[in-house]
């Protein structure tokens, strides 16, 4: 980096070590702008969350502590270190009008003491060493308030573990017992094979938090800072992290996205943390996943998200949002400050510039899982590598806890790299429900819909040999519905098929989406009709290089910069399946996280009470890696894909 350069994120290379630090210092610039007058809270924005004022404005200060507290253990200055040196100071005083306030049952100060907990931890000789003795003395204090209170039991535990780390290394006091109590106790999260749920058993939340949000990245980072004196579980730790990488690495694509999945996704490349501690570490993981592929997948996620201007403000402080604002994907504790927990992803800067992370050759997606398909038995996800498409398929999880969009975040039929997810945004008509990649089901006639939250069981089987996911959920007390999801082969890469077995008491409407695109042609107005030439469709010929829509009784089909996107009801001899009719519904704007406006092909069926149906979809989906489609690039939509012959028995009451 050119040191004359004023650092940015927006636009970052992210090759070198100057460049991430570039990117970090983009970051903390326009933060340090908004800080108070005694360094103790940042304040970025005006809208709020279930807790106080004073712990969002917390957030603003802490969550940056994970990336300037590793830049400065790499051994850089920062200017604006004393900005946050102060603020500790001003922060911990109950004398100030900055103070924090000592942590009550529950309080989401404990969740920013974790970051702190770091930087002590870390980098004592920037923020510790300079106190007075009165400031640590308060500091210290504040600290340990929260060994005295109940927390909840989920990943929250290890933000207490880190806050008397904090204290442990800089010669402090505090609770060695607790520590000791909360690390059994989250060692009862783990079920095996690197992966850990969200809280204790039953709970069926296998998410970002389970790996770079917190666990895995808590574990990796205990085990760096506790190496020596707990040598036995930090060797454990690093254990499940080489098994849990196997499976992890299957959520990031070639071109540096990951699949967006459950909660607190505005965190954005937070998702990449569990790779940066794995560096930080120095952990070697198993073949094909070499120093450099770990390397790639960080520098590439960050140059995916470099070129997303409009996930910043105008102040250049970033929003609240995935690849825009958007208020409808947040949860109730989403505060203006609650994204910079994405400076997890910054641990490699406490690498030093020749540290062989940084001298080692980048190297791309491993090609070994090109063309396959990975059962992910954990989390209950099946992955897709076929094609150009990137995506999950998915059954069983759920939030264990009431949030905004639960079922949208964690109850969906499949979830992408290149088209994100859509939640709701009101409950009156379709419209409203984000229906992309789900059933919705109304009994009123298309005024009000359920959609699938919780699955009464769920589970991969292999009808055939290949993977299936296999479920049952009921969206009433008289309506229930047994799914499959069939991923793609080689010979239909571009379309994955759901089938459903609708048993039903009273009559309703039944709509399965496709997948979300956005929903503009090239004049920047709604999509029309494709109307080129060369896609053969029936008796029509449509387009080389199009946008547009396709309604008809072949299916519903949205092509546009983004890509395409269809479904189509199957049929075969003797089935009997339900009939739909097919169309391209114009979504509620901000609806998609990826796309701001954006369309999904549905199809819909009706059903009378008391009866018993089969409705079997094929889903369309292929990426536009530049802007552009082809007819060549989807004449595959030509050909219905083809529906096993287990699943025929199935559906005529056969054995398979």
């Amino acid at each position: 980096m050119n040191q004359t350069t004023e650092p940015q994120f927006k636009n970052n290379p992210f090759i070198t070590r100057d460049d991430v630090k570039s990117g970090l210092l983009g970051l903390l610039a326009p933060l340090a702008k908004l800080s108070s007058r005694g360094g103790a809270r940042i304040k970025i924005g005006d809208t709020a969350t279930h807790y106080d004022e004073h712990a969002a404005q917390l957030e603003g200060f802490a969550r940056p502590l994970w990336g300037l507290a590793s830049m400065l253990q790499g051994g850089d200055t920062c200017e604006f270190t004393e900005i946050w040196r102060k603020g500790f100071e001003s922060g911990t005083n109950p004398e100030c009008e900055e103070f924090w306030g000592f942590c009550r049952d529950k309080d989401q100060r404990m969740v920013e003491m974790s970051p702190i907990g770091f930087a002590l931890a870390t980098a004592p000789f920037a923020f510790w060493d300079p106190l007075s003795a009165q400031a640590k003395n308060n500091f210290q204090k504040w600290l340990l308030k929260i060994n005295e209170k109940s927390m909840p039991d989920t990943n929250w535990l290890w933000f207490r573990v880190f806050a008397n780390l904090g204290l442990k290394k800089i010669g402090a006091e505090y609770d060695h017992d607790r520590i000791q109590k909360d690390l059994k106790h989250l060692d009862t999260f783990y079920i095996g094979d690197g992966w850990s749920r969200d809280g204790p058993e039953g709970i069926l939340q296998l998410d970002y938090y389970s790996s770079s949000f917190a666990i895995q990245t808590a574990q990796l980072l205990y085990a760096k800072i506790e190496g020596e004196s707990d040598p036995g579980r930090a060797q454990e730790y690093k254990h499940r992290a080489t098994l849990f990488a196997l499976d992890f690495v299957h959520y990031f694509s070639k071109n540096g996205h990951c699949i967006p999945f459950g909660r607190s996704m505005i965190y954005r490349w937070a998702a990449v943390s569990f790779w940066s501690a794995v560096a930080y570490t120095e952990l070697e993981l198993p073949a094909p996943l070499t120093l450099g592929v770990v390397k790639g997948i960080i520098l590439r996620h960050l140059r995916w998200w470099a070129k997303e201007e409009s996930i910043f403000n105008f102040n250049d402080s970033l929003n609240i949002g995935y690849k825009y604002p958007n208020q409808f994907m947040t949860e109730n504790y989403n505060s203006p400050g609650s994204p910079y927990w994405c400076c997890k992803a910054f641990f490699i800067l406490a690498l030093k510039n020749d540290h062989e992370f940084w001298k080692c050759s980048e190297q791309e997606y491993p090609s070994v899982w090109d063309g396959k398909i990975i059962p992910l038995a954990k989390p209950n996800h099946i992955v897709s590598h076929i094609g150009k498409h990137h995506f999950l398929l998915s059954s069983g999880q759920n939030c264990s806890y009431p949030i905004r969009a639960t079922h949208a975040k964690y109850g969906k039929f499949a979830y992408s790299s290149s088209f994100g997810f859509s939640v709701p945004t009101g409950s009156f008509t379709l419209e409203q429900y984000g229906p992309d990649s789900v059933i919705s089901i109304s009994d009123d006639d298309g005024i009000s819909f359920q959609q699938r939250r919780i699955s009464t069981s769920a589970g991969i089987i292999e009808p055939a040999g290949d993977p299936v996911l296999h479920s049952f959920w009921s969206p009433f007390r008289d309506v229930t519905v047994e799914t499959y999801l069939i991923p793609p082969n080689p010979i239909n890469e571009n379309w994955h098929l759901r089938a459903h077995k609708i048993s039903t008491r009273r009559e309703i409407l039944v709509v399965e989406g496709g997948f979300a695109i956005y929903g503009q042609g090239r004049d920047g107005r709604h999509l029309g009709e494709l109307c080129d030439v060369s896609l053969k469709y029936g008796e029509r010929e449509i387009g080389a290089n199009f946008v547009g829509c396709i309604e008809g009784i072949k299916g519903g089909l949205a092509v546009s910069k983004s890509g395409a996107s269809g479904v189509r009801s199957l049929q075969f001899e003797g089935g009997r399946l339900l009939l739909s009719k097919e169309e391209v519904m114009r979504s509620d704007s901000n609806s998609n996280i990826m796309e701001r406006r954006s369309v999904i092909p549905i199809l819909t069926s009706k059903m009378q009470a008391q009866t018993t149906g089969w409705l079997v979809v094929g889903v369309y989906a292929f990426p536009s890696a530049d802007g552009r489609v082809s007819a060549s690039d989807i004449s595959s939509w030509n050909d219905d894909p083809s529906i096993p012959e287990w699943l025929k028995l199935k559906i005529q009451e056969k054995v398979y």
